[in-house]
């Protein structure tokens, strides 16, 4: 049980108080912060003009350990539990996409039943949080989908619900569970699918093999072949994959690429981007068969985490937020083509409690080069900078 009460508790508060100067720099950045593609329909904002295309970001994995919900109490003064000043500093890139994707690994507990690892039971808090900073919906199929049983998935989605957030990679019922999640990205329909290669060894509830999406290629080709025939213009599929704390992708990874995009349909691809989570730390984006492939984003926001020696590992505080901008077919039927494809750098800041834009930040003085490097490298290591990817300004 995480312990509560603590908002005032003097110890954290110094401890706090020292990142304070790094969250003033975060939130200076996250003000100057532009975005090219101007408004988005999806955010309440006038839709775009028909002949524009749109633009999509999508985030790494939302772990909320023990420390982080400890955090989100002392940002609520000790009442409740207040996740945006975590997301803060990716609110600008988050908000300024016609569509953003998260990652949510993890289910709500009920009446102050909130869990860290190895059990994720978070607050619902985290819900509102979400759609403040600018997102639309989440990927819920994770080996923690079902670290509460049917009424953890239950419990989850009934708050997403409430928050005006979508969602995809697990369900309540069979009919959700075979529906397709279809979303508004300026002129386009994007669908999204999601799914994990496994729920932590955990038995999927009797008589409900619809509660959450298991991994298995031939079942997303043909959820992507259906929701294309449900008026999908861009499939998306986001998979919880990978081996953890693997920098480079593992080889069911790299297989499972190359069948998802080369699979087509009367010549088109049935599969327009691939959204990797599962290894918590950065992976590589790659160009496969003509389809942008993000191995793995890493975690947005995570605890502290040991490695196999027992020492803290900084990767799982690092991740990259992608941003792809979609160009309307030139014929009907045709392919949405991906024409930008970038990447932020991103670090979870866990003195201070905050998701720090590298780029922004080392622009601005902090000493983070060491971080936004490693990233980068392992971000290109595929090749992906020769295949067009850059980073975001």
């Amino acid at each position: 049980m995480t312990k509560r009460g603590n908002g005032g508790d003097p110890v954290i508060a110094r401890r706090h108080q020292v990142a304070w100067a790094l969250t003033a720099l975060l939130a200076s950045a996250a003000a100057c912060q532009a975005h090219d593609d101007g408004p988005a329909g999806s955010h309440g904002r006038p839709a775009p003009p028909a002949a524009r295309g749109f633009s999509l970001v999508a985030t790494g994995e939302i772990r909320p350990y023990a420390g982080v919900v400890e955090r989100a109490r002392f940002d609520a003064g000790g009442a409740g539990y207040d996740f945006r000043p975590m997301l803060a500093g990716a609110e600008p890139l988050v908000s300024g996409a016609d569509l953003s994707l998260c990652h949510l690994d993890t289910v709500y507990g009920a009446n102050g039943d909130y869990t860290g690892y190895p059990d994720l039971k978070s607050p619902p808090e985290i819900a509102a949080a979400l759609a403040a900073t600018g997102y639309d919906g989440c990927a819920t199929a994770s080996d923690h989908s079902l670290d509460d049983g049917p009424a953890g998935v239950q419990r989850t989605l009934d708050v997403l619900d409430g928050a005006g957030l979508r969602h995809a990679g697990t369900a309540r019922t069979e009919a959700e569970g075979n529906s397709v999640t279809l979303l508004r990205a300026g002129p386009a329909k994007v669908a999204h699918l999601a799914y994990t290669d496994g729920v932590g060894g955990r038995p999927v509830p009797q008589g409900q093999p619809w509660a959450v999406g298991l991994l298995d290629g031939a079942r997303v080709l043909a959820d992507a072949k259906a929701a294309r025939k449900a008026g999908a213009d861009v499939v998306v599929v986001s998979l919880h994959w990978g081996t953890a704390g693997q920098d480079a992708p593992d080889e069911r990874q790299l297989a499972l690429a190359r069948t998802l995009t080369a699979s087509r349909t009367a010549g088109r691809p049935d599969v327009d981007l691939i959204l990797g989570t599962g290894s918590h730390v950065p992976q590589a984006y790659e160009k496969v068969d003509g389809t942008w492939v993000v191995y793995g984003l890493g975690d947005q926001i995570a605890g502290e985490t040991p490695d196999g020696q027992g020492v803290r590992d900084p990767r799982v505080n690092q991740s990259t937020a992608a941003r792809f901008t979609f160009a309307r077919p030139s014929r009907p039927g045709g392919r949405w083509e991906v024409r930008e494809a970038r990447f932020v750098p991103q670090m979870f800041d866990i003195d201070a409690g905050r998701v720090v834009d590298l780029d922004q930040a080392l622009a601005r003085g902090a000493g983070v080069a060491g971080a936004r490097d490693r990233i980068r490298q392992v971000v290109l290591g595929r090749g992906a900078a020769k295949s067009g990817l850059t980073t975001a300004p």
